[in-house]
């Protein structure tokens, strides 16, 4: 295969040499010409790119002409650098000769040439692996026997145990991290959401557990699941389960698992969630709604990283991190003795703060065209339907906003005015203004019909008209929203499947 050469000039610089360089004995033609030179090197290469700083483009030519008669093509590339030790600079100027290094067969990188940083960013480069080439190091001639028997030697740095590299792996885990969380589907760029989604990208790459702290609808499932995709777990499970939703013998077995004949009904051993999730990512929701006896049991496989099935007597090792989520004051829980202190300094490994709606209205527009595009709705806004929206102080937040979106979808057929909105839009305490406008006169039977048609809506919307899902979402019986489904009218609306609401 071909291969390719790229190394900075060895050449120095046009006029004065800085007074830290030292003179080059005549018979050392320098590191690349070294380098052709050696008898395992002559052939080996069909093309060399030279980079230069434009102080160092003159002597680099020279350089160039050089290395005609080692090499078929040798290309000089000017790098526009002012300060050749500044990393950023550096990263910025060699990054479309990365990018072009990706598409060809074979290249090796020279680390004995250049700045101290030049080297170490072909390091970093290589090691991160955002270029796939091998680092070559040429031992100085000043420094053996006019013959040596390897004058050049490969640096591979495979030791994953030094603290160099460690710290050069967790930089680029976080970068990374990062990267994907502004990639994510966090929507919004108001300074609570980039505040929120630095912190994350910081978080994420870390095994660290995370409490997610925010009022209810404000997203903390979606946080979540950032967390997961941008940690080095990724390729493992996401499992979540809402604590809230479930009695206590039952949110046990389903944590933990069960061995057969453990309870009445127990006719097969069941692996719990944890093990589920064994290499992967569990997320508790409301966790504020644990017993004290599963808080308990939660402790110990947070301790330990074992745990028992229940009516079992062997220890089950897992490897899970936990991300836990809640709209309680957990600290206030512990003072009144209702949530354990330890578990609650378990669970707080890292705290991530989800803004509520209300805090971050500035994401409002970016919302709403994302929920539309997620139902392929041509619907536009008024601009008093906007004004409307930044008044309201949105209790269920980013939720409650979707839901409305929802709405619009089902019973807007090109605009959404004022007229189309919840009345809570239109008539609550929703800010300043509220004030001046005559009160909404309205029962709370008819607020509470609202609220339901709205959040019914919206359920049956995320899960395109699945009775059973929407009921999982909504936390009722089927039953129970069927009869809601009949008693608001909804039963013939047509959801993002194009398929109508089966009740029967």
């Amino acid at each position: 295969m071909a291969r390719t050469l790229i190394a900075w000039s060895d050449r120095g610089v046009a006029g004065p040499r800085p007074s830290h360089h030292t003179s080059r004995p005549k018979r050392d033609a320098g590191p690349i010409v070294r380098l052709l030179e050696q008898p395992e090197s002559v052939g080996q290469y069909e093309a060399a790119t030279i980079l230069a700083t434009p102080a160092g483009e003159a002597p680099a030519r020279e350089l160039v002409d050089a290395l005609a008669s080692h090499i078929p093509r040798v290309e000089l590339r000017v790098v526009p650098l002012v300060d050749p030790s500044d990393f950023t600079a550096l990263f910025k100027g060699l990054e479309p000769v990365v990018q072009e290094a990706t598409r060809l067969d074979e290249v090796d990188v020279l680390l004995s040439s250049g700045t101290p940083q030049m080297q170490t960013l072909w390091v970093i480069l290589v090691k991160a692996g955002l270029l796939r080439a091998r680092m070559l190091q040429v031992i100085p001639a000043a420094f053996v026997p006019s013959v040596h028997p390897r004058a050049i030697r490969e640096v591979r740095l495979d030791i994953a145990g030094f603290p160099e590299i460690r710290a050069l792996r967790d930089e680029v885990a976080r970068l990374r991290a990062h990267s994907r969380v502004l990639g994510s589907h966090i929507i919004g760029d108001s300074a609570p959401m980039r505040t929120l989604a630095n912190r994350l990208g910081r978080v994420a790459p870390s095994e660290l557990p995370v409490l997610i702290m925010g009022e209810t609808g404000s997203g903390k499932e979606l946080i979540a699941r950032s967390v997961h995709q941008s940690s080095h777990r990724s390729a493992g499970p996401l499992i979540t389960e809402n604590c809230g939703a479930l009695t206590e013998s039952v949110l046990s077995s389903e944590l933990f698992g069960h061995d057969k004949g453990a309870f009445t009904g127990a006719a097969h051993a069941k692996r719990g969630l944890f093990e589920l999730a064994h290499g992967g990512t569990l997320f508790l929701d409301e966790v504020g709604e644990l017993s004290p006896k599963v808080q308990v049991n939660l402790l110990r496989v947070l301790q330990d990283g074992t745990l028992r099935r229940l009516g079992s007597e062997r220890q089950i090792r897992v490897d899970v991190r936990v991300i836990a989520a809640t709209h309680r004051d957990l600290a206030g829980m512990v003072a009144e003795g209702t949530f354990r202190e330890d578990l609650f300094y378990r669970l707080q490994g890292a705290t991530l703060h989800v803004p509520p709606l209300r805090e971050r209205l500035d994401d409002l527009e970016a919302l709403v065209a994302s929920f539309l595009e997620t139902v392929d709705s041509r619907v536009r806004v008024k601009r008093e339907v906007w004004d409307a929206l930044r008044r309201y102080r949105w209790p269920g937040n980013v939720r409650e906003l979707r839901a409305e979106v929802m709405r619009w979808h089902v019973f807007c057929d090109r605009w959404v005015r004022v007229e189309d909105l919840d009345p809570s839009i239109v008539g609550g305490d929703e800010g300043p203004a509220a004030a001046h406008r005559e009160p909404v006169r309205t029962t709370l039977a008819d607020a509470v019909t609202d609220a339901e048609r709205v959040a019914i809506v919206g359920a049956l919307t995320e899960t395109e008209g699945n009775l059973s899902k929407a009921a999982r979402v909504l936390q009722i019986d089927r039953n129970t929203l069927k009869r809601k489904i009949r008693k608001l009218g909804v039963t013939h609306s047509r959801w993002p499947s194009g398929r109508p609401v089966e009740i029967g």
